[in-house]
């Protein structure tokens, strides 16, 4: 019997998407599972003149983005084999927009990458971590710390 009928994968493009993404294609879990990916776009390109760094903030700037994103997902999308209406692609907070758009799903299980953050980082907060504490179903961290020597050079 399968615990998990509906699965979202949350993807965040760092990278050690790649290892998150091999590894959830290699859990038994997702046979015959239902499988949604997500990612939440929370940072826009601003202006940063005390670095001396200005980046033009235009139509055209914001749609190249948003293409380049859509063509990542696709591609975990197509590595999945996760229909394209369950490929999602959403503006705002990544823990707010990931545990709402669990809840619209009716999802049983998120699964986020985790990097391992200790201290201060892990008082800041992390994605993995927000969602885990307000998340409306399980959520399993997959720890990515070192996942690149875990798992060789092999991208998705």
């Amino acid at each position: 019997m399968k615990c998990y009928k509906h699965i979202l994968l949350a993807v965040d493009f760092s990278e050690d998407t790649d290892c998150l993404v091999k590894r959830v294609s290699e859990m038994e879990l997702l046979d015959d599972t239902n499988i949604s990916i997500v990612h939440i776009l929370d940072s826009i390109p601003m202006p940063d003149v005390s670095y001396g760094t200005i980046i033009a903030l235009d139509d055209e700037t914001d749609n190249t983005l948003l293409e380049q994103e859509k063509v990542k997902l696709n591609e975990i999308g197509k590595f999945l084999n996760v229909p394209e209406n369950q490929r999602w692609l959403i503006w705002g907070s990544p823990k707010e927009e990931i545990c709402a758009l669990a809840e619209q799903e009716k999802v049983d299980l998120i699964i986020v990458g985790s990097h391992g953050r200790h201290g201060l980082a892990l008082l800041l907060g992390s994605t993995a971590n927000d969602v885990l504490h307000h998340a409306p179903c399980d959520v399993l961290a997959v720890r990515l710390k070192h996942a690149h020597k875990i798992l060789g050079e092999q991208n998705v």
